[in-house]
C-alpha cells in the first residue's frame, strides 16, 4: 500500500481478497450495511373521535368552546348515568314497595279487603 500514491478525494484504496491493493470509485462502493433499526412501538388508548370538534372549528365557533365540549361532554355523560341508575333504582323501590302494600292489604284486610280486591278487579275487565 505504500507504493500507492496518495488517492483523489472520491477514489479510496480497497485491499482485494487476494491480498493485493487497488484504487476504486466511492460511488461504486456497496453501501456500509447499517443495524436494523429498531421500531419501539407504544399501544395506546384509542383518542376520542373529534369529527364534532372539528365540525365546530369549520363552522366558527371559537377553540374556547370546542375546549369546553371536550371536557365538558364525557362530564354529562357521565352525570346523565348517574341520573339514570339512581332513577331506575328509585322506581324497582317504587314497584316492591307497591306489591308489598298490595300484599299486605290482600292478607290482613279479611273479607273487606277481598272484597274491595274483586270490585277492583272486575272495573278493570270493563
Amino acid at each position: 500500500m505504500n507504493n500507492l500514491p496518495q488517492p483523489a478525494p472520491a477514489v479510496t484504496v480497497v485491499q482485494l481478497p487476494d491480498g493485493t491493493y487497488t484504487y476504486a470509485d466511492a460511488a461504486h462502493l456497496p453501501a456500509p450495511q447499517a443495524a436494523p433499526q429498531q421500531i419501539v412501538q407504544h399501544i395506546h388508548q384509542a383518542p376520542p373521535d373529534r369529527t364534532v370538534q372539528r365540525i365546530a372549528l369549520g363552522s366558527g365557533v371559537g377553540a374556547g368552546a370546542v375546549a369546553a365540549g371536550v371536557y365538558f361532554g364525557p362530564l354529562l355523560v357521565g352525570a346523565l348515568t348517574a341520573i339514570a341508575a339512581n332513577l331506575a333504582v328509585l322506581a324497582f323501590l317504587v314497584v316492591v314497595l307497591a306489591w308489598g302494600v298490595v300484599t299486605v292489604v290482600r292478607s290482613v284486610g279479611g273479607t273487606d279487603g277481598q272484597a274491595a280486591a274483586k270490585s277492583l278487579s272486575k272495573s278493570r275487565r270493563r
